[in-house]
């Protein structure tokens, strides 16, 4: 049974997605917060699987309940889900680094927001594809200094390629196919890449990417 968290300032958002999730035999509701602070005291009381939290809210707004989330070792199997009302905002690369395993839109369809959750809940790193384009021109029109991050220079050859193909977006199949591995053997590469990183995810991978140069955005 997957155990989900949602915390969200809007009733008729919070309704919603209870609404859709309450239909799933392999999904379960376990509370709602109206805010972050809130939000934190019932991670920590219930530990779920996925929390789905806005990021902006009163109290204490997404991103320092993400960073909260993050740095307690007792809440490591705890995935965060951010959710927004667009496709990109300022937050985004802010919320990435606090340690938010993804991001979706709230226009997102039901089949997709259902599948979200059940990737979040397997551990694996999401992002919608209008956020991950936009993540990807935030860098092409404002590139970052670039910088080595810490433990690049500890990768693999075969490491620093898998990571290369998270950044462009690539999931486990693809990159065995692009690599010709099993995507078992993908999944251990990118496990190990973010051990030697310390990247929480995927998700921050990507941004790990961009910003230690190992993956240079070019403009169409």
């Amino acid at each position: 049974m997957i155990r989900v968290l949602l915390v969200d300032d809007q009733p008729l958002i919070r309704s919603g997605f209870r609404a859709l999730l309450d239909l799933e035999d392999d999904i379960e509701v376990v509370a709602e917060a109206a805010d972050g602070a809130k939000g934190l005291a019932l991670v920590r009381k219930h530990l779920p699987d996925v929390v789905l939290i806005d990021i902006q809210m009163p109290v204490v707004d997404g991103i320092e309940a993400t960073r909260a989330i993050a740095a307690d070792p007792a809440l490591a199997g705890v995935h965060v889900v951010m959710l927004t009302n667009y496709g990109m905002d300022e937050y985004v690369l802010d919320a990435l680094r606090a340690g938010a395993a993804g991001f979706l839109v709230k226009d997102i369809v039901p089949e997709d927001f259902l599948h979200a959750v059940r990737v979040a809940a397997r551990g694996d790193a999401l992002l919608a594809p209008t956020i991950t384009r936009k993540l990807i021109d935030r860098y092409v029109t404002q590139p970052p200094a670039t910088r080595v991050g810490g433990g690049l220079g500890e990768l693999t050859g075969r490491e620093r390629e898998a990571v290369t193909l998270v950044a462009h977006g690539l999931s486990n199949d693809e990159i065995a196919g692009r690599m010709v591995i099993s995507p078992s053997t993908a999944k251990t590469h990118i496990n190990r890449a973010m051990a030697k990183l310390h990247a929480r995810d995927r998700a921050q991978l990507v941004v790990l990417a961009y910003e230690s140069g190992l993956v240079t955005p070019r403009n169409p």
